[in-house]
């Protein structure tokens, strides 16, 4: 099945990028029904997530899904995500939370509700030069009818500080069918640390900061049972986001990764 489903994806953002490059905004609300009262036309945030849940676009839905379908739609919409930059030959690797899951066990912990990637800077600015609000279909089995997915990019991800605190997300991932959506965001120089002569520092918008060696070479992997880039020193970065024991420690809040 992997190989159609990459092939429609890529059918389906090729035409509609050729479609929607004269009018962003026009295609922005078209695209989107507005559930919550939460679309439209965005403020100085510029995502804006549904009344019900952080995790969940309210364009696209009015209430969360039942517990038990959450890590079904997500597996698919990591899946899709990463065959769709694949395909588009863009460079991203999984981090946060999303990484901790996949060094336990490359797959997602059946109690969480979100996913975080990210890109490089030259990956983000191709993404919002070609692809934005771009529609992807995939036929996904079990699902009648398949699912469609939207990138979306932030136009603020030309901001390259963290002093715009309400855009730290670079874009996102969304399925069309639920509301949830993918995280995700840019890493680029540290231009602050790197005029005081760190030359490898890298930085992203939500004022996570790295090293070069740190993140790159990528290291190959796979999550969700398709290929997937992790960051080189993942063991390291975790340690830092979350401490030794998010390694070692299987119980989370009562419940027990396995």
């Amino acid at each position: 099945m992997r190989p159609s489903l990459l092939v429609c994806g890529l059918l389906a953002a090729t035409v509609n990028a050729a479609a929607i490059s004269a009018n962003f905004m026009n295609e922005r609300e078209k695209l989107a029904k507005d559930w919550s009262g939460r679309g439209g036309k965005p403020g100085p945030k510029y995502f804006q997530e549904s009344k019900f849940s952080g995790h969940y676009d309210g364009r696209y839905t009015d209430k969360a899904l039942p517990e038990d379908e959450q890590i079904a739609h997500l597996s698919s919409l990591i899946q899709t995500y990463l065959a769709t930059m694949d395909d588009l030959g863009v460079e991203t690797w999984i981090m946060h939370g999303t990484l901790l899951a996949w060094w336990w066990n490359q797959k997602i912990f059946p109690w969480d509700d979100d996913l975080d990637v990210q890109v490089s800077e030259p990956g983000i600015h191709f993404l919002a030069e070609n692809y934005n609000m771009t529609e992807h279909h995939f036929d996904i089995p079990g699902v009648e009818g398949g699912r469609t997915y939207v990138l979306e990019i932030n136009p603020n991800y030309v901001v390259r500080t963290t002093l715009d605190t309400r855009n730290v997300i670079d874009g996102r991932w969304i399925d069309k069918s639920s509301g949830q959506f993918i995280d995700i965001t840019a890493v680029r120089a540290d231009d602050f640390r790197r005029a005081r002569g760190d030359t490898g520092a890298l930085m992203s918008k939500d004022a996570h900061r790295f090293e070069e060696n740190d993140i790159f070479p990528l290291r190959r992997s796979f999550f969700e049972g398709v290929p997937a880039k992790v960051p080189y020193e993942y063991t390291k970065l975790l340690a830092e986001e979350y401490g030794d024991k998010s390694m070692a420690n299987s119980n989370f809040m009562g419940r027990v990764v396995t």
